[in-house]
């Protein structure tokens, strides 16, 4: 558990050190590193989902997983919501820094893979690697948004936690299906973040979060109706 600690320290003392730049850096090198930050949230998206959509045993999962996880969302008015709470703190888009933050730390293959090592075989590897990019990706983010994205360090030991915890009771490695769907779907939704930060389209990503809720939801039916 050490390892995910330190991911959560990583990325709160990455944004310390964004958030203390951030007034010596000129406006138009902010804008650089927020165009720069864009393109790389799209470009990864985009390689994380179609690296995974192979591994995946149900192919066309992913878009079912989105447009439940849009309408749950929009139902909840999550976007709104988010914005009100981050309204309070900041003038800025700091939601868009916090939900970039949460989905660059939290899909991949070292959060989500990660921990499970950690759990089964006491290899933190991942993890610390894991940290290390969480933490130089904060100093960007925070550079352009503010300290207020070390939110994101709370939502990332959540979900590493959970991939800890669910591989060390069970003893087994989760099923690498679900893992490629959640990849997906995370991919979808990071690729949609960068649309968003390089203000090509707004998607309302954040209605979009409760589609990383259906594959796990799927794959528990399918165990226990055995198909």
């Amino acid at each position: 558990m050490y390892a995910i600690l330190l991911n959560f320290i990583g990325i709160v003392v990455g944004a310390g050190i964004g958030a203390l730049a951030r007034p010596k850096i000129r406006e138009k090198y902010i804008t650089v590193l927020n165009t720069a930050m864009g393109l790389a949230s799209l470009v990864l998206g985009v390689n994380v989902a179609m690296t995974n959509i192979e591994k995946a045993g149900a192919s066309v999962l992913f878009i079912f997983c989105l447009a439940i996880g849009g309408v749950i969302g929009t139902l909840l008015r999550l976007d709104e919501r988010m914005e009100r709470t981050t309204a309070r703190f900041s003038k800025g888009k700091l939601s868009e820094g916090i939900l970039t933050g949460i989905l660059l730390c939290c899909i991949g293959t070292l959060s989500m893979v990660g921990p499970i090592l950690s759990a089964l075989y006491n290899d933190d590897s991942y993890l610390i690697t894991s940290a290390t990019l969480n933490f130089v990706t904060m100093i960007v983010l925070a550079s352009t948004y503010g300290f207020g994205v070390a939110v994101s360090a709370v939502v990332v030991f959540l979900w590493q936690s959970a991939f800890y915890w669910s591989a060390k009771l069970s003893q087994v490695s989760l099923q690498p299906e679900l893992l490629a769907e959640i990849s997906i779907v995370g991919g979808v939704l990071i690729a949609a973040a960068g649309l968003g930060i390089l203000h090509i389209k707004d998607c309302k990503t954040i209605n979009l979060l409760p589609a990383l809720c259906i594959p796990p939801i799927y794959f528990a039916i399918r165990h226990f109706v055995g198909f």
